[in-house]
């Protein structure tokens, strides 16, 4: 768990047409909040 002032994780993954995504570059400066899909159960 990230705490105050801690330096988020480097995280990459793929945009729904499969594009790479730098998400940690995507959201730096900025509050953020990271939602995960991870498919049809």
């Amino acid at each position: 768990m990230l705490q105050t002032g801690d330096i988020m994780p480097s995280i990459t993954g793929k945009t729904h047409e499969g594009e790479p995504i730098d998400i940690t570059a995507s959201v730096a400066g900025h509050w953020a909040a990271i939602l995960l899909y991870r498919g049809d159960w």
